[in-house]
């Protein structure tokens, strides 16, 4: 059996984790480690001196098995410590510039409701920060995962599409943090409040992803329940009823029994939706700040009798466009819309119609309300 691309992973980050970590490591197949470790390393992973370790499923000979869906990252976690959880790395790449900056955007742009004009490209630098959330799910089973946060701070633009590809890039680089970088040419930082009230709206559609095969899963066993629930009181509610048609029982015993029979299958109904009630806890595990040459394009964007200008950057290493950002939602895709108010640049879901009066409105002008009938969205 092949190890897989996640299973890889894992045992990469482990074994150079547990090098770092004074241990010794030796790689074997499939998927597997053997290691030697230091007295904080055992006491960390709970594990002997001597320990074989598998990261797939199919585990080498005698090996204790390691897995994401287990509690080996809060082992690491406990290994790990503080030391990690936030990094900074710069990359010096070459930046070739872009022969037809108008055929790109073309490509990575659509807007419904608005034009465009490239107005230049130019090289210049940029910061992402790449944030790594750890998410629990918890229902009537449990479920454990990662999540990746990736915005380009000097437009807001969602780096989902390629987060993976700067990740390898800067695993693979060595001292690329000393790099010396030119003055005056960053992106300012984001306030404490900008960049929680970002990530408050980008994280639920994201953990939302991971999780709908987990959901949808959660879903069925739920409707099978209920139906076998509702199915055992119907059949006994009918019995009832029978009876009554037949004068073979008492009535006012029969209308106890069926208001006894209503009152616990709405017991039963709601101890299932107790039962399989989702809860999410997120918490944030890793920031790093990656600093990196790209080729910046500046559109001038008009909508009716308002213009306003807004930058793009082409990535060399993933030789891919920012998605546009949505100024409210800071998700990926292509198609955005501009609002008349501000010319916020937003995804279509963000300029939805209201649920009440049913007329659209931008949520980055309006976040509370809708600004037509006043009533909360």
């Amino acid at each position: 059996m092949k190890m897989t691309e996640s299973s890889g992973r894992f045992r990469d980050f482990a074994a150079r984790l547990l090098e770092h970590q004074g241990a010794l490591v030796e790689r074997i197949e499939p998927a597997g480690l053997d290691v030697v470790a230091p007295p904080h390393a055992q006491q960390a992973l709970h594990i002997s001196e001597s320990e074989r370790l598998g990261f797939a499923a199919e585990l080498p000979p005698g090996a204790l098995r390691a897995g994401l869906e287990s509690d080996w990252l809060e082992r690491f976690g406990q290994l790990l410590g503080e030391k990690g959880r936030q990094a900074r790395f710069i990359l010096d790449v070459p930046s070739p510039t872009l022969a037809n900056p108008e055929r790109v955007v073309e490509h990575g742009l659509v807007l419904q409701n608005a034009i465009y004009r490239v107005v230049s490209a130019a090289p210049a630098w940029t910061r992402y920060l790449i944030t790594l959330f750890r998410y629990t799910a918890i229902s009537d089973e449990k479920r454990e995962g990662l999540i990746k946060v990736g915005l380009n701070l000097a437009n807001g633009a969602a780096i989902d599409g390629f987060v993976d590809e700067l990740l390898a890039t800067v695993i693979g680089e060595a001292n690329g943090e000393e790099i010396a970088l030119p003055s005056g040419q960053l992106p300012p930082d984001w306030s404490a409040a900008r960049l929680d009230a970002c990530l408050s709206r980008a994280l639920p559609p994201r953990i939302r992803l991971h999780l709908s095969p987990f959901l949808n899963g959660m879903q069925r066993r739920l409707e099978r329940d209920l139906a076998r629930v509702f199915d055992y009181y119907n059949d006994l509610r009918h019995e009832s009823l029978s009876k009554l048609q037949k004068h073979s029982a008492e009535p006012a015993r029969e209308q106890l029994r069926l208001e006894a029979l209503a009152r616990e299958y709405t017991a039963k109904v709601a101890d299932l939706q107790q039962k399989y009630a989702l809860r999410v806890e997120v918490e944030q595990s890793q920031t790093m700040e990656l600093v990196m040459p790209v080729q910046r394009i500046n559109l001038l964007i008009k909508r009716r009798k308002g213009e306003r200008q807004i930058a793009l950057d082409w990535n060399p290493l993933a030789r891919k466009l920012d998605a546009p950002p949505c100024e409210w939602s800071f998700t990926t895709g292509v198609t955005r819309l501009v609002c008349d108010e501000a010319l916020h640049l937003v995804a279509p879901a963000a300029h939805a119609a209201c649920a009440h009066c049913g007329k659209p409105f931008c949520r980055a002008c309006h976040p509370q309300k809708c600004p037509k009938c006043r009533l909360a969205n």
